[in-house]
């Protein structure tokens, strides 16, 4: 599943290619992805004559936002946008069209079907599901060290399933929770109330440097991510402990373990990262 880094990529290249471009009409072609309004037709009627003003994001969510109303998409495991002229053929797995007045296409492709897409009127996005629960976004000048400790404060739950919880910290996935604890030097399955100020200190660091690196490098092509452009990110040839299982840590040359951390598997390194709060 594309992580914060991913869609935040995705944002941006999304800007760059459909900014200012008016929606002459939608074509459904799955309609399960439409779930807000759940009727296709009036889905396309609504979105008709709208021009896409900007792309935003929350969390793991992009918001198109058109003058008049807000597109809330989730790409989930495999979706993806590519622009394209009309005409142009149709891949299998093409299941929402924007068809540009232009003679451009905004193209959603989600080989998966797992993908969302939610309209609202302007606001009432943020106040209703999928984006009312949605925690503290890891990259806005709001998410300081104090903050991230208030976040954490007194809560039971191991560090790893305590970060992946979107209700806390938004946008961080299993990769880079898995590097962001590698990097602070925490094991995953500690508690998070066990953490000392100095350990959240170096978590809250980690997280924001992690992030910040992957978003510069266009996020992590692990399986089949690409942005909006049809580009892999390069992020995956930096990763220091996911997906290196049996491999030695680069930063003390320890064979590296997997686990699973609420339910989810789990990279790191057992002397970097003491099963131990002190």
């Amino acid at each position: 599943m594309p992580e914060l880094p991913e869609v935040e990529t995705v944002r941006r290249t999304l800007n760059a290619l459909v900014k200012g471009k008016q929606i002459e009409n939608v074509t459904v072609r799955l309609p399960r992805i439409i779930i807000r309004p759940d009727d296709t037709q009036a889905f396309a009627h609504m979105l008709a004559g709208h021009s896409i003003v900007n792309v935003e994001r929350r969390g793991k969510f992009l918001r198109l936002v058109l003058d008049g109303l807000v597109l809330v998409s989730h790409l989930r495991m495999e979706g993806r946008y590519g622009l394209y002229q009309a005409g142009e053929p149709l891949d299998k797995h093409t299941h929402v069209i924007f068809h540009f007045t232009d003679g451009t296409e905004l193209r959603y492709n989600d080989v998966r079907q797992f993908g969302t897409m939610h309209l609202f009127q302007p606001g009432e996005d943020l106040t209703l599901p999928p984006l009312v629960k949605l925690g503290q976004e890891p990259l806005e000048p709001s998410f300081t060290a104090g903050r991230f400790k208030e976040i954490v404060s007194g809560k039971s739950t191991k560090i790893k399933s305590l970060l992946l919880n979107q209700e806390y910290v938004v946008g961080i996935g299993n990769i880079y929770v898995d590097e962001s604890l590698h990097r602070a030097g925490i094991h995953p399955e500690l508690s998070a109330k066990a953490l000392t100020g100095e350990q959240l200190d170096r978590l809250h660091h980690a997280i924001v440097a992690t992030l910040t690196e992957a978003v510069d490098a266009g996020g992590s092509s692990i399986k089949s991510y690409v942005n909006g452009q049809g580009e892999s990110g390069t992020y995956q040839q930096q990763l220091l402990i996911y997906g290196r299982k049996d491999q030695p840590c680069s930063v003390c040359g320890t064979i590296i373990e997997k686990s699973v951390v609420g339910g989810r598997g789990t990279h790191y390194c057992p002397s970097c990262q003491q099963p131990s709060a002190h």
